[in-house]
């Protein structure tokens, strides 16, 4: 572990947008936020997703970034609170799938209507809107069933930066779904989870 002196020194940097510094405090700081969210998620990928979305968070807030101890509070603040905000997005589904709407559940899964194509047609339409190679990935991915080993083998990419990619477009949909109504969060579970 660096100490709280060098800790503070790579807060610093990060406030001037020093990549190297994130780098080394992504380095120090993300296994034990792996474990403390894996605590609560149980899932390997949601865990990454969700370190991964902390970090992003802490690199759009660099330059408000106070010294070490309230660095590492901050970090953990915003980990908890998206663990939350998981279980709460999850239990709205569950509770839409349960009680309210198990036909229309059913619908979307066994009898394409109307909000079916409409839903698939602005999936396509997103898919268009992301960069050449994430949706490339994500085509790979969830069109043809690759995993990242044979993706990247394909790209000729790393594995990680297959599934980075990955990360990038299933969340870029999830939220672009999400702003559908519920109904789209629903599609997204169903067809891409």
């Amino acid at each position: 572990m660096k100490s709280n002196q060098t800790t503070n020194k790579l807060i610093r940097q990060l406030r001037q947008s020093d990549i190297v510094a994130f780098n080394d405090l992504f380095d120090q700081y993300s296994s034990r936020l792996y474990h403390f969210a894996f605590g609560y998620l149980k899932s390997k990928e949601d865990t990454e997703e969700l370190v991964q979305d902390v970090f992003t968070k802490i690199w759009e807030t660099r330059s408000r970034l106070k010294e070490e101890h309230q660095f590492q509070s901050y970090l953990f603040t915003i980990a908890f609170n998206q663990i939350k905000k998981h279980f709460r997005s999850k239990k709205i589904v569950e509770k839409y799938l349960q009680h309210e709407s198990r036909d229309l559940a059913d619908k979307l899964l066994l009898e394409p209507n109307d909000t079916y194509w409409e839903l698939t047609e602005t999936v396509d339409r997103l898919v268009e809107r992301m960069p050449d190679k994430r949706r490339e990935v994500f085509v790979k991915s969830r069109i043809e069933g690759k995993n990242a080993l044979e993706i990247a083998d394909e790209m000729q990419i790393s594995k990680k930066t297959a599934e980075n990619h990955l990360h990038a477009a299933l969340k870029f949909l999830k939220e672009e779904l999400s702003r559908e109504n519920l109904i789209g969060l629903l599609f997204f579970y169903i067809h891409f989870f």
